[in-house]
């Protein structure tokens, strides 16, 4: 079985829909612009906030009303980003089922690094090992690097791990990366788009993922 799990963390391990797409909103409310549904804000989610809020505003939007729409959003989200989000049902039991195997586990996210520290102390300080978000030299996803990071901080072998995740931008890290992925239904993508993006394995309950494991070792 290997031996350690590289996690994607909004939409696989933490749904943060709820605290985004409010601020979102707020943001765009702010200067006047149309709001977003929540579909559509779950749909634009995958490449960090700043993409984010790209996507959320209208096409051929000004530069400098971009930069005023992300600070609004960034500052809100700041004291607003826990209103809502919790760990998805079951994460934590399987995070304490994995360290109970002795399994090495990280995190790997585009959001900002201080962020995804904060998110890790607060919800997996006692259950996740490793913490990697956003930095000036440290690339964001899809580029493997946050991976290799990861793989080098456990430490582990590459062939020792696997990616987890619930996107195409997790999807195609994991193959940046060399590293067989186990996509997740329950997050920011539907089953159908993910078979679309050629996921060959997918669970829909965190208590499937050690069978999951056991399964790419017999693949392999």
């Amino acid at each position: 079985m290997k031996q350690a799990i590289i996690f994607d963390l909004d939409g696989t391990l933490l749904n943060t829909l709820d605290d985004l797409y409010s601020s979102v909103n707020h943001a765009l409310a702010k200067f006047n612009l149309p709001v977003r549904s929540k579909w559509e804000v779950r749909s634009f989610l995958g490449n960090g906030i700043r993409r984010l809020v790209e996507h959320a505003l209208p096409e051929g939007c000004d530069p400098i009303l971009t930069e005023k729409v992300f600070n609004e959003f960034r500052a809100y989200y700041l004291e607003h980003s826990l209103d809502c989000t919790q760990p998805y049902e079951g994460i934590i039991p399987m995070l304490h089922q994995c360290k109970a195997l002795g399994l090495k586990t990280a995190i790997v996210s585009n959001k900002l690094d201080m962020a995804v520290q904060d998110l890790h102390q607060r919800f997996f300080a006692d259950c996740i090992d490793v913490a990697i978000g956003e930095t000036p030299d440290v690339k964001r996803k899809p580029a493997p690097d946050m991976v290799m990071k990861a793989i080098e901080m456990l430490p582990c072998q590459h062939d020792e791990a696997v990616y987890v995740g619930d996107s195409e931008v997790d999807l195609a890290t994991a193959h940046n990366a060399s590293l067989p992925c186990i996509a997740v239904s329950w997050g920011f993508r539907d089953k159908e788009f993910l078979i679309e993006q050629q996921a060959k394995t997918i669970i829909d309950n965190p208590k499937q993922l050690i069978d999951s494991l056991q399964t790419l070792e017999i693949k392999s």
